[in-house]
């Protein structure tokens, strides 16, 4: 059997036993909180803001959520769709220039049986794909291997965010 060293992970398994549980919904408290790094809050709009996701399924795994505490995508005002749809395009401009990667994948998970991790709160995908990303790991070792900490890559994500359009 081969190991894989991926020593971040660590800090997420010793940080789930002892981290303040959160009441409520994370998208609605994160962003009440002065805490932008430790809850990898990339960018606060008006209406929405962008966030790293905690469990991505890629390196650069972003969200743009809405602050407003609903499910229903029809109920979002043309402000909140459009913010939305402009930082969606920031995420992208972003992670093109710090990732160069092939394509992605953008969507919304609504409802459980869609897949949303967090079903009360929508929220938006960006997940940067590159070829080759869906290996045999994820197939048969059940396990997905991230390259970079969320960390790391909160830095550098941050660091280059000033300059995108």
């Amino acid at each position: 059997m081969e190991k894989i060293f991926a020593p971040w992970r660590a800090d997420y398994i010793l940080s789930n036993s002892d981290e303040e549980k959160i009441e409520g919904c994370i998208f609605c408290e994160f962003p009440k909180r002065n805490e932008d790094e430790k809850r990898m809050i990339i960018e606060r709009g008006a209406h929405c803001f962008v966030i790293m996701n905690a469990y991505p399924y890629n390196p650069g795994h972003l969200m743009v959520v809405p602050y407003r505490h609903t499910c229903d995508v029809t109920s979002l005002s043309a402000e909140e769709l459009a913010e939305m749809t402009a930082l969606m395009q920031k995420c992208v401009r972003a992670l093109t220039k710090l990732m160069n990667p092939h394509g992605f994948n953008i969507g919304m998970n609504l409802g459980k049986v869609a897949g949303a991790g967090i079903d009360q709160h929508l929220h938006m995908h960006i997940v940067p794909r590159w070829n080759g990303d869906t290996n045999f790991m994820p197939v048969i070792g059940e396990v997905r291997v991230l390259s970079e900490s969320l960390a790391s890559t909160y830095k550098r994500l941050k660091a280059i965010w000033p300059e995108i359009k």
